[in-house]
């Protein structure tokens, strides 16, 4: 599933080719995603300017003047700019074009994501509304989250995968964020002390921007024929790597399931 770097790499790749572009059609190829995609997107969106391309935790929004279209990608789904000239393929659901001859195209192989529409305030929409705040931004801190942690017997890995805590941290990037910390994953989220915390909001925010800063320096181009997603290669230190040496110990990585997610993590570094 792409998570909140491969997203936030998918939005600065488009980026460019969008804004300030006014959309000349809709084409929906399929209606039905994980919601149905609304029958007059075409005809609210046609004709409107593209101001900007934002996001919202896992979530890509295009603000035009009259609303949002909101766009998820699911558990399969990419994003890239094509042209006319672009064969379409069998799971190329929607193409949102611009006037310079490009199009924005959504691939959806097992069809979770969506592209819904706003005409509110994107803040007040039903997906957002609820969410955390954004990891990177400077409300989420050591403080605020020991005091959401309270007395809470959740493990810390599912407490920090809350969306209505923090955005963005999803399954990879947690284990990754807790092995820098040092934090078992398994210890209750509300035995975690305040300069644990501290350790944990930095390690987080630090894997998620090297995450995204390697994603602008390997990126593939969005434009590319080849229409595979532009996501980057990771550097990880303990997920997906079961029973291969820890990076500072040596100690053979351990492997878990928690809420039916593998989690990866070093029995010796992480207390």
């Amino acid at each position: 599933m792409p998570e909140l770097p491969e997203v936030e790499t998918s939005r600065r790749g488009i980026e460019p080719h969008l804004r300030n572009k006014t959309i000349t059609d809709v084409i929906i190829r399929q209606h039905k995603l994980r919601w149905p995609i609304p029958k007059n997107l075409p005809a609210l969106a046609t004709g409107q300017k593209v101001r900007q391309i934002c996001r919202r935790a896992k979530y890509i929004y295009l603000k035009l003047d009259n609303g949002c279209i909101i766009i998820h990608l699911g558990m399969s789904g990419s994003l890239r700019i094509c042209t006319k000239h672009t064969t379409v393929e069998k799971h190329d659901h929607i193409d949102i074009c611009v006037s310079n001859g490009k199009i924005l195209r959504l691939r959806d192989p097992r069809k979770f994501g969506c592209v819904l529409w706003t005409a509110d305030d994107i803040n007040e929409h039903k997906l957002f509304k609820s969410l955390g705040p954004e990891p990177l931004d400077e409300t989420f801190d050591a403080t605020y989250l020991r005091n959401k942690a309270g007395k809470r017997s959740c493990s810390i890995k599912s407490f920090i995968m809350n969306s209505h805590m923090v955005v963005g941290v999803g399954n990879i990037y947690a284990s990754e964020s807790l092995f820098k910390a040092g934090i078992n994953p398994k210890r209750r989220a509300g035995s975690v002390s305040l300069a644990r915390f501290e350790k944990l909001v930095s390690a987080i925010k630090n894997t998620l921007i090297e995450s995204i800063e390697q994603g602008g320096t390997t990126l593939k181009d969005f434009t590319a024929e080849d229409g595979q997603p532009g996501y980057f290669a990771q550097k990880l230190l303990v997920y997906g790597r079961k029973d291969e040496p820890c990076t500072v110990c040596g100690s053979p990585i351990k492997k878990l399931n928690q809420q039916a997610r593998s989690t990866f993590y070093c029995s010796r570094c992480q207390k």
